[in-house]
């Protein structure tokens, strides 16, 4: 050791620590041990079978310790007896333990072929030995020196500087004595030498409450399990799954859960994981709904982001809790019988200092040119796709939430702005593919890889794209050229149709059109009919607000589109508090307003999703055949002078069809006919005029008989009274 090499420990800016500290051996055999204890007042060497301890000499000092010793036993030799001021300790060198990971992990990293990066690097509870401690480990290349500061070590920067493996720049360390539920952070030096942010852990497991930003070591999830609720067993969890998923009914219920619902007595607190398991759990299985869909649940430092501007893909807020009380939420979810989808976030990261952006002093996650690595939009950094290690931490976010928690499927955001590499750029502010075109390739084969490998790790894992232009095949399989998602949300139906109802019923017979459209491209993909959080917010009103009218009419009208929407094909997704029609826009800030369930109109909506969603889930006709044409017919798609349309919907082998008809207009109408597909008694399945709902109960008392009458190229044929700005859902005769 030269007196550079200890200059350098001292300063904190050694690039090869474990070349200085620990056990060393001389060319004669004579075995030196060597410590860097900052703050340490003595220290002394306890070897095993040795009676007395042997001194250490301080040849630092801040620190900085030798002492000759007759032999060492192993890597497991011996430990160091430290005199700090006020204690004495007994603890394990972290100098003694040779390399940590597998040199295969580090090489399938670097290669972007590691399935669970999530499994080596990060913070890991494990013991070495006899020894008990935690495993960090950090990709980080282009640094010149990283160590760990935390609450094991009172957060010293040149406490525990790690070592860098030879391997693509992976810095690993054992900490002895560290363990579950301590802060800790990286400390790096970038290539220059200079001091760089604290860091947290881009795979840390469970992050603090902010404003504090430190990452908490955390074991893996017991797979499958919830700490504390024993384990999900494959029954429960299997409920909770839909074989078939595109024959079958799917009705999802989108949560912030931060907003669900508050604890007022208790300063406006959120929910916990275990309350929302007691509160939200059963409410959703009430409704009807299949599934809970939950916006982004990755620990992030702004609320009003809603989580969409993670800085811990791998870590669950800590606004409800522990993870592991995220893990029994979802196990009471699939026990339930309820699926649990998460919104995932691959395409974009907050420029937060402690988070991944510059991460080891260059731009690392993130593209180096803006044009590429700056989103205009957010003010966000934009991960690099075309790096092997990127894709693997975004690859192994996704799969480590369907591994390690057993969550049902993802959504994931903003696919557009991923595909295109243009996407809100005007000329010039872009950087074109290798064929000089628009397309993202490498967000292509992102995706591509993501959906292939969930549906190899559990073919009944959903994914869902939030995929806003026409690009082609986002639903086709990977095998035939597509992204391999199973459902893109609809968002030209969501932008037609809210559009047509908040129009003046008077008007509405010139737009019939928004209603009528969607039908031309409705079995191009597979498609989600998405009323979502971002419907609700931004000065677009609730979906109340949206409806004209007084406030009769505004009901109706809500009343009457939650009812063409359900009997549409596609499948379903309705944010929360349009359950009940919430009158305000959504606010992160506050839950929602469940005291208007006091007023009839409004627990009257409640009660409309709750019936919908029941008859969806009991009529095959509403589901079966959602994404392929034969399951879906027009009756009448041109009225536009009454503004009503009628449609059929029909089951394998055109089993049990019904009819929906829709009149957006306030005027009753009397004696309209429609052809069927069968005589005999069309019973009445919903009526959303009906009085329980809050509206005139104005109908067909229960059921209309068909007559040899033809009619929209049916030889039967029903004269219908039409309930003022309704929908009627008709079922076949038996």
């Amino acid at each position: 050791m030269t007196d550079h090499d200890l200059a350098a420990i001292v300063a904190g800016r050694h690039e090869d620590p474990f070349s200085i500290l620990g056990p060393h051996a001389d060319a004669g055999g004579q075995v030196t041990i060597r410590a860097w204890l900052p703050g340490a007042a003595a220290a002394d060497v306890v070897l095993p079978d040795q009676d007395r301890p042997l001194p250490m000499q301080r040849i630092h000092e801040l620190g900085f310790f030798t002492a000759p010793v007759p032999s060492v036993v192993g890597p497991m030799g011996y430990r160091l007896r430290v005199q700090w001021t006020g204690a004495t300790m007994l603890v394990d060198d972290p100098y003694r333990f040779g390399p940590l990971i597998d040199a295969t992990d580090i090489w399938l990293h670097a290669q972007g072929r590691h399935d669970r990066p999530y499994a080596f690097l990060g913070a890991h509870p494990c013991s070495l030995g006899a020894s008990d401690g935690v495993r960090f480990a950090i990709w980080a290349p282009n640094a010149r020196r990283v160590s760990v500061v935390g609450d094991f070590n009172a957060w010293h920067e040149t406490r525990h500087p790690m070592r860098r493996r030879p391997e693509a720049g992976v810095w690993e360390i054992f900490v002895p004595g560290a363990h579950a539920g301590d802060r800790y952070k990286f400390a790096l030096l970038g290539a220059e030498g200079n001091a760089l942010p604290w860091h947290a852990d881009p795979y840390a497991r469970q992050a603090e409450l902010r404003p504090a930003t430190a990452s908490i070591v955390s074991a893996l999830p017991l797979r499958g399990r919830a700490s504390g609720a024993g384990e999900a067993v494959p029954g429960e969890r299997a409920a909770s799954r839909i074989a078939g998923h595109r024959h079958a009914p799917i009705s999802i219920y989108e949560v912030h859960p931060g907003s669900w619902r508050r604890v007022p007595e208790h300063d406006d607190r959120f929910l916990d994981w275990d309350e929302l398991a007691e509160q939200l759990v059963p409410y959703a299985v009430d409704m009807g709904f299949t599934h809970i869909e939950l916006l982004p649940v990755s620990e992030h430092p702004f609320d009003g982001s809603w989580g969409y501007q993670p800085t811990a893909l791998y870590a669950p807020t800590a606004r409800m809790g522990e993870p592991a009380g995220l893990n029994r939420f979802i196990a009471a979810c699939h026990a339930a019988g309820l699926g649990v989808l998460f919104d995932w976030v691959p395409g974009h990261f907050p420029a937060d200092a402690h988070a991944l952006a510059r991460l080891d002093g260059s731009a690392l996650y993130e593209h180096a040119d803006p044009r590429e690595g700056w989103h205009p939009d957010w003010q966000t950094f934009i991960y690099n796709l075309g790096r092997h290690e990127v894709r693997c931490f975004l690859a192994g976010n996704a799969r480590y939430w369907v591994e390690e928690f057993g969550v049902d499927g993802l959504r994931v955001d903003a696919v557009a702005s991923m595909l295109y590499r243009d996407y809100s750029r005007e000329h010039g502010q872009w950087v074109p593919n290798r064929d000089g075109g628009r397309e993202n390739y490498e967000a292509i084969s992102l995706f591509q890889e993501v959906n292939a490998s969930l549906g190899r790790t559990d073919p009944a894992v959903v994914t869902i794209a939030e995929e806003s232009t026409a690009w082609p095949g986002v639903t086709r399989a990977t095998s035939a050229g597509g992204l391999g998602f199973h459902y893109k949300w609809n968002m030209g139906w969501m932008n037609d149709t809210l559009r047509f109802i908040g129009r003046d019923p008077a008007h509405r017979r010139f737009h019939l059109n928004e209603l009528t459209f969607g039908m031309v491209y409705a079995f191009s993909e597979n498609y989600v009919l998405p009323l979502s959080h971002d419907e609700v917010v931004h000065g677009k009103g609730s979906l109340l607000g949206k409806m004209p009218g007084d406030r009769w009419q505004r009901f109706a009208n809500l009343r009457a589109y939650l009812g063409f929407m359900f009997a549409h094909p596609g499948k379903k997704l309705l944010f929360m508090g349009g359950e009940f029609a919430q009158v305000g826009e959504w606010s992160h800030d506050r839950s929602l307003d469940w005291h208007l369930l006091d007023d009839p109109a409004h627990a009257g909506i409640q009660r409309l999703v709750r019936d919908l969603n029941r008859l969806l889930r009991a009529t095959p006709a509403l589901h079966e055949l959602d994404c392929v044409s034969d399951g879906f017919e027009w009756l009448v798609a041109d009225d536009h002078q009454n503004t009503v349309i009628a449609f059929a919907r029909h089951a394998h082998e055109r089993r049990a069809s019904v009819v929906a008809v829709c009149n957006f207009t306030p005027v009753v109408r009397h004696g309209y006919r429609i052809g069927v597909p069968q005589a005999g008694s069309w019973r009445e399945r919903l009526n959303s005029d009906a009085a329980c709902y809050g509206g005139s109960n104005v109908g067909n008392f229960g059921a209309v008989v068909s007559e040899a009458v033809p009619m929209h190229g049916h030889a039967q044929s029903l004269s219908l009274t039409l309930p003022p700005l309704a929908t009627l859902i008709l079922g076949a005769p038996e």
